[in-house]
């Protein structure tokens, strides 16, 4: 199938295709006579997977060894579950990082007056 028919089926753009393409992520089956390029349903799974997983917020290099771990018929579910871990580790990270930051902005946000004077304690904090 051509590249705009994976595109649908993966959901992803062709823009992104390509670029998965040139980076390695998915390889493209072929090219047709004028240079375009090809893929097979394999690769439309892989990229369907490379999506989910960005979706996830896995890194490029975290999707690059999942892939790596869904071809291996022999790996360990001890090795997809470690990267997985991490990646929780990371968004549970970033959540307690954003409660601390809504919390010092709600407390600006209520000790502002938001009236047309120029007196701010958002803009004394900020500068």
């Amino acid at each position: 199938m051509n590249i705009s028919d994976a595109a649908k089926k993966s959901e992803l753009p062709v823009k992104t295709i390509r670029y998965y393409a040139d980076i390695g992520l998915v390889k493209e089956t072929g090219r047709t006579a004028n240079g375009y390029r090809t893929y097979d349903e394999t690769a439309v799974k892989r990229l369907i997977f490379v999506r989910r997983s960005r979706e996830f917020g896995f890194s490029i290099s975290q999707t690059e060894e999942l892939l790596a771990l869904y071809s291996d018929e022999k790996r360990s579910s001890a090795e997809v579950k470690a990267i997985a871990q991490k990646r929780l580790l990371e968004i549970e990270t970033k959540q307690k990082e954003l409660e601390i930051l809504r919390k010092e902005l709600s407390n600006l946000v209520q000790s502002c007056h938001g009236d047309d004077r120029p007196n701010c304690p958002i803009m004394d904090y900020l500068g």
